[in-house]
């Protein structure tokens, strides 16, 4: 029998009400300039690379009332997650990011003579021309100067030396995509490391301010014997999952799901330590072997459901599934009490599906759930660039930092192996 869901997190209704009515309301322009070390950014020496520039070139930080962004590892056109989030920071959708410079060694490199890198080099060209942005194979091509957030998002696997070069490099803080590198003890050193620098680490974690979930935390808390169950489906086709599997070859509780895991972290105090059973939905999962383009095989789910239940009695749900939609994806969270559905909370919309649906076909290139959480893309970099310059201390408001994303991927790589033996056919 479930047991009643109870998160840890329970305080006063009108605090979550308030951060749900912050979500709903663009965040206004910071006006405090920061007088802290932010304006005495760390210079880059001058590097021994062969290829690096001499001069080297200048980025301004903070001017006009903008966080300078550097973002590294770009990625595909309509299929990297660097590049959305580069093409939101140039078509002006964060008020308090200017994008000055992109850093993709690949494609600047090695695979520049690759499909996808000529059709990263025409996007580049393209908007070098129209907004001046530079574009670097290495960070020593480049100097910074006063507040600066790197937003890493390449591989997981390059995390740990990218946060090291970034920080080296001078930038003053750092946002990390998910799940922020490749295991808990490397997550864990990095986590040590910008500390000890100083310099404070946020992380991608989009669904900790999206409105659906916290709109169904407040329901469940006042639901007398609720449980709570998260629901993830993405676009997958089934004949793209080899590559998908090789592409996110960290496995799906550290890549897909990984946002689920962050809120079961968050708010309902689930730990390794804490937690006391774990029980598979075999009837929902699939766990496959499949070949990647590389010829290699990978083991993976293509969906996944499980129920945690800690040893203070809170039990939730997770369910995710690569190829459990046709239209973009979409994120469900349910409360029901013994079965029994008392409320659900859903994005998209019907209004959102239906946008998403025609950009969609529009484009049927860019990868369907980047029009799905565009908003949400948008809420983290404004937060924690307009943060940045307000020169306030702790951290965004309702963005996870990286000790949060420790905990999380602690979570993930226990459950792994645990559920991928149970699961595997």
């Amino acid at each position: 029998m479930q047991q009643t869901c109870r998160p840890s997190w329970v305080v006063a209704t009108s605090r979550l009400q308030m951060s749900i009515a912050l979500l709903l309301c663009a965040l206004a322009p910071a006006t405090a300039h920061d007088a802290s070390r932010l304006s005495h950014s760390r210079v880059l020496q001058p590097s021994s690379a062969p290829n690096t520039p001499a001069p080297l070139e200048r980025l301004r930080g903070g001017g006009d009332g903008k966080c300078d962004v550097i973002l590294v590892g770009c990625g595909v056109p309509k299929r990297g997650m660097g590049w959305y989030h580069a093409k939101q920071m140039l078509d002006g959708d964060v008020p308090s990011a200017s994008l000055t410079c992109v850093v993709e060694p690949w494609f600047l490199g090695k695979g520049a003579d690759s499909p996808p890198g000529k059709a990263f080099k025409a996007w580049a060209d393209e908007m070098t021309a129209k907004h001046g942005t530079r574009f670097c194979q290495d960070l020593s091509e480049i100097e910074i100067k006063g507040p600066t957030l790197a937003l890493i998002s390449g591989r997981t696997a390059d995390n740990p030396r990218l946060l090291k070069e970034v920080i080296a490099a001078g930038v003053t803080h750092i946002y990390l995509e998910k799940p922020g590198a490749p295991s808990v003890a490397e997550l864990e050193e990095m986590m040590e490391y910008a500390k000890s620098k100083g310099v404070p680490v946020y992380m991608g974690y989009n669904k900790n301010v999206t409105p659906y979930v916290l709109k169904a935390l407040e329901a469940q808390q006042k639901i007398p014997g609720s449980a709570i169950e998260f629901i993830h489906n993405n676009a997958y086709k089934v004949e793209e999952l080899g590559e998908c599997f090789e592409r996110n070859a960290e496995g799906m509780l550290k890549n897909m799901a990984i946002h689920e895991l962050a809120l079961l972290a968050t708010y309902f105090g689930v730990t390794v330590d804490n937690i006391a059973t774990v029980t598979p939905d075999a009837e929902f999962s699939n766990c496959l072997t499949l070949v990647g383009p590389s010829g290699k095989e990978f083991t993976d789910f293509a969906k996944v459901g499980f129920t945690v239940t800690t040893k203070d009695g809170n039990s939730v749900t997770v369910k995710a599934d690569r190829c459990g939609s046709t239209s973009g994806g979409n994120s469900i969270a349910i409360v029901s009490v013994n079965g029994v559905e008392k409320f659900r909370s859903e994005t998209p919309d019907e209004k959102l599906k239906a946008h998403c649906d025609a950009m969609a076909k529009a484009d049927p290139e860019m990868m369907p759930y980047f029009f799905l959480q565009h908003d949400d893309y948008i809420t983290l970099k404004e937060r924690a660039t307009a943060h940045i310059l307000s020169g306030k201390g702790g951290s965004p408001e309702g963005m996870a930092t990286i000790s949060i994303a420790l905990e999380t991927l602690k979570v993930a790589e226990y459950l792994t192996p645990m559920l991928t033996e149970a699961l595997k056919k």
